[in-house]
């Protein structure tokens, strides 16, 4: 995954030509007023190992700091920040304590964890701006369809519009998993634990297309 402050260099070089110049401006760039960022399956509060063991980490409390620590690092308090889903587990009063200390301006999306009871919680958060069960973005000539679950927006080789999902919910370690119905995954699983950046989405995408010759 590439970090928020990476450079060009560590893109292929015969790659670059493929991509416009909004999209490396990111890299060189110094000040911004805000950032969009996307994540999926928080998942704080889960006690299963199943759920933190595969992230890498050795107890539910280790799982849910660094998930904390990562999230602060990477986002400031003005950015915009899209959860796909699955917010938290366990009990809601501990989850919402861990949710507060998240920075951002909180636009949630329900997953199939989002509990009735939870979904009544997370207008508490001192940051929430919104929440629903899916939702549309635009970004720049991009159009994005925010879901939980991954859903077909079209086929890969439909090169004509640039509607693409963006989703979780399966907890896949490969973000290129369902690129065929043009869904891409945001999930902590596949972005080595932090949120992703809007910018960072495109130009994976972009990438992926160009290395299996699918040139938009």
């Amino acid at each position: 995954m590439r970090q928020n402050k990476g450079v060009v260099l560590t893109t292929p070089f015969f790659l670059l030509t493929f991509l416009k110049i909004y999209d490396i401006i990111y890299y060189i760039r110094k000040e911004v007023l805000f950032m969009i960022y996307l994540t999926s399956d928080l998942h704080l509060g889960h006690s299963k190992s199943f759920l933190w063991q595969p992230r890498g980490f050795k107890s539910i409390e280790e799982h849910d700091e660094t998930i904390i620590t990562n999230w602060n690092r990477i986002i400031n308090d003005d950015d915009y920040i899209y959860i796909l889903g699955d917010l938290m587990l366990g009990d809601n009063d501990e989850g919402i304590e861990k949710l507060k200390r998240l920075r951002g301006k909180l636009h949630i999306i329900y997953g199939n964890h989002d509990t009735d009871a939870r979904k009544s919680r997370y207008s508490e958060l001192p940051n929430f701006v919104e929440a629903s069960y899916a939702t549309m973005l635009r970004y720049g000539k991009w159009n994005f369809y925010l879901s939980h679950y991954p859903t077909i927006v079209g086929g890969i080789h439909n090169t004509k519009d640039k509607l693409w999902n963006l989703c979780g919910h399966s907890h896949t370690k490969d973000r290129f998993t369902d690129m065929e119905y043009k869904a891409y995954h945001v999930e902590l699983d596949c972005h080595n634990n932090m949120p992703i950046s809007i910018d960072d989405i495109i130009l994976d995408i972009k990438e992926w297309r160009v290395l299996n010759n699918e040139i938009y």
